[in-house]
Parts: structure tokens; C-alpha cells; sequence
């Protein structure tokens, strides 16, 4: 399998401390990536090890040390999220290997141009665990492989010739995997470019692998361009002690953290754990930012959650928490077509308001 050793240095000599490697290496060699790990670590029992087999041959399989520290059941949100299962084998008529158009949307290796200004880069496809409900999961994984220098100066050109892009999402795979020296040269390059305002990382690191977040890592983010930060977690558990250490590290420097989560059944499909979960974004100084309706890669139904019922979930959180904990409900329009948010709506046809006890009102 793959390493999740810093991408880009493969040695100390290109900038990464020795003991910085050695520590990526204790936990690469601590990470679950096979049937057999998982049944190890108790995490599945030896009747599930061909069918997690067969499963671990399509998809990727990264469990961190990390989300197994906060893993308390085979069976529990965390679990669920990471730990696969037969049922992803199966495919739904509705489901698609690009469920929102990435691939036509393309127009050079890594660059995904949605919407006039801004577009995304993913310089990897490598995370440091592979979510079982994941819409790029056709792509991303340990042999997923990095932009080449070329690649990457064919994208930068890209960038250069679209004055109108004024911000950049790098996603993936999962920047934050890159080498401290690989993410500052690409975020040094793109600061470069009078017209790249906002620079905005997506990551899952923060909370699955929270001590690769370096001092070093988190200094090789700073850029005198406006830089968002946007953590990934479905639940509050997620945001553990090493979280909140590793978190810190970025707003330290000024960053602001938003998070961004996806609606899934049996990790947080109701109003007690989205409520858990957003007010422990908050207690991380995270605003969040997005709940995601689920997107229909393949072989994920198990974790689809009705539109519907989202925003009947959301709406038993208003009045519950404060609007600073409260995300935009949004849907990916399956084909290209872009986000459309999806909330409750209090407004009635004839122009009265809904208060949250269900009681109307003229505006």
C-alpha cells in the first residue's frame, strides 16, 4: 500500500526534520489499511474479513491512529465513517463515478472551473483516511499519485490566463499531506498572481491525523493573500484534545478555520449529534460552514440521509443553538450544475413568517 509519509519529501534532506519523518512513519505503520488489519484491531470480526476484502480491492482503506483512538464500537459513528462494508459493491441507479462533474469541468489535469471565480487545484489524490461515503473515492487513494512539476506548471499557467479566478481551493486527496516545502512553493506561487485573492485550504487532517499539522506545516500556509482554513468532520467526537492542539497551530497564525461536514445516516442524523457536533466546531473556534447533502458516488446509499428529512433535521436545531454554530444545508447538484442551499424555509407563500414553536406571523 501507499505511505502517508509527507508528499514531495521523501527525506529529512528536503526539509521535513528527521524525527518529523520518523513520526510519519510510526503512524503509517499504525494505520489500518487492510481486512486483516481491521480484524487485528477488533474493528471487524473474522465472518467480515473476505467481504472487507472485496470491498478494500475497490475502494481505498485508511483508518489513522487517530479516528481508531476515538473508535468505541465496530459499529459507532466513528466506525461507520471508515470501516468498509459489502454494501459499497453494490451500485444504485442514481449513483455516478462523478456524481458533480468534476471530470467536464476539467480543463487541464487538477483544475476543476465551476464557477466564474474561483476554481479548484488538487495537487494529490493521497488522504490520510479514505471515507467510505467519499464522492472522488473513484480517484483518491494511496496510489492516487501527485502532480508532476509539469502537471502542476501547466495548471499554474492555467491560473495566469483566467484574471477573473480570484480565489483557489486546493483540495484533493488532502493538501495538507503535502510536504511543509511542497504546500509553501504551490501557495507561493499562486500568492504570486496579482489577480489570487483568497487562497483556501480543505482538509481532513486537523482532526484524522492532527500531529502532522506541524508548526512547520501550518507556518508554510501563511501568505499575505486572504487564507481560509476548512476542516472536514461529521461528528463531534472528531474534534479531540490533538484536534483542538493541531487547530490552534493555524489560527495562531491568524487563519480563520471554517468546517464542513456531510449528512450521513447513522453518524449524524439527528438533531442531538448535528447539535453535538456543531457546538464542538465552535468550542475549536470552527465556524461551521457547510452540512453537505450527500453526494451519489457509488456504492454509498447506505449513507443517504432524504433532503427532506434534513431539513426537518435542521429545523429542530433552530432556537437550539446559536446562529454562530449554524451551516448552509446545500446540495451539489448532481451533473456540474453547482451548490443550491436546501435549508427550512420560514417564509410562507402568502408572505407570513414561521417562528420556530411553529406558530406564523405577518413580516
Amino acid at each position: 500500500m501507499g505511505s502517508i509519509q509527507a508528499v514531495g519529501d521523501s527525506t529529512a534532506g528536503h526539509g521535513v526534520p528527521a524525527d518529523g519523518n520518523a513520526g510519519l512513519r510510526l503512524r503509517e505503520n499504525l494505520t489500518l489499511r487492510s481486512a486483516q488489519a481491521l480484524l487485528a484491531a477488533g474493528l471487524i470480526t473474522p465472518a467480515a474479513v473476505e467481504a472487507a476484502a472485496a470491498t478494500e480491492a475497490r475502494y481505498a482503506v485508511a483508518v489513522s491512529p487517530a479516528m481508531q483512538a476515538l473508535i468505541q464500537s465496530p459499529d459507532d459513528p466513528i466506525a461507520r465513517q471508515f470501516i468498509p462494508d459489502p454494501a459499497e459493491l453494490v451500485t444504485a441507479p442514481f449513483e455516478s463515478v462523478d456524481p458533480i462533474g468534476d471530470d467536464a469541468l476539467s480543463p487541464v489535469k487538477g483544475v476543476v472551473h465551476r464557477y466564474p471565480d474561483r476554481a479548484l487545484l488538487k495537487p494529490l489524490l493521497i488522504c490520510p483516511v479514505y471515507c467510505r461515503f467519499c464522492f472522488r473515492r473513484e480517484h483518491v487513494g494511496p496510489d492516487g499519485g501527485v502532480l508532476t512539476d509539469a502537471e502542476l506548471a501547466i495548471a499554474y499557467d492555467w491560473f495566469a490566463a483566467h484574471p477573473r479566478v480570484t480565489e483557489v481551493i486546493l483540495t484533493g486527496g488532502d493538501p495538507l499531506m503535502l510536504s511543509p516545502r511542497r504546500l509553501r512553493e504551490i501557495i507561493g506561487t499562486l500568492s504570486a498572481m496579482p489577480h489570487i485573492q483568497t487562497i483556501r485550504i480543505h482538509s481532513r487532517v486537523p482532526v484524522a491525523d492532527p500531529e502532522r499539522l506541524s508548526d512547520e506545516l501550518a507556518a508554510a500556509m501563511e501568505t499575505d493573500r486572504s487564507m481560509w482554513l476548512v476542516v472536514h468532520a461529521n461528528h463531534g467526537r472528531e474534534f479531540s484534545p490533538a484536534a483542538k492542539t493541531a487547530l490552534r497551530r493555524v489560527q495562531a497564525l491568524g487563519i480563520p478555520v471554517l468546517g464542513q461536514s456531510v449528512l450521513l445516516r447513522g453518524v449524524n442524523d439527528s438533531v442531538q449529534a448535528l447539535e453535538g457536533l456543531f457546538r464542538a466546531m465552535i468550542a475549536a473556534r470552527v465556524k461551521p460552514y457547510y452540512l453537505h447533502q450527500l453526494d451519489p458516488a457509488p456504492g454509498t446509499a447506505r449513507f443517504r440521509v432524504p433532503i427532506e428529512e434534513g431539513r426537518a433535521l435542521l429545523e429542530g436545531l433552530r432556537g437550539r443553538v446559536t446562529g454562530l454554530a449554524w451551516p448552509t444545508y446545500v446540495l451539489d447538484i448532481p451533473g456540474g450544475y453547482g451548490k443550491v442551499p436546501v435549508g427550512p424555509d420560514y417564509r410562507q407563500a402568502d408572505g407570513s413568517v414561521r417562528d420556530i414553536q411553529g406558530a406564523v406571523h405577518p413580516a
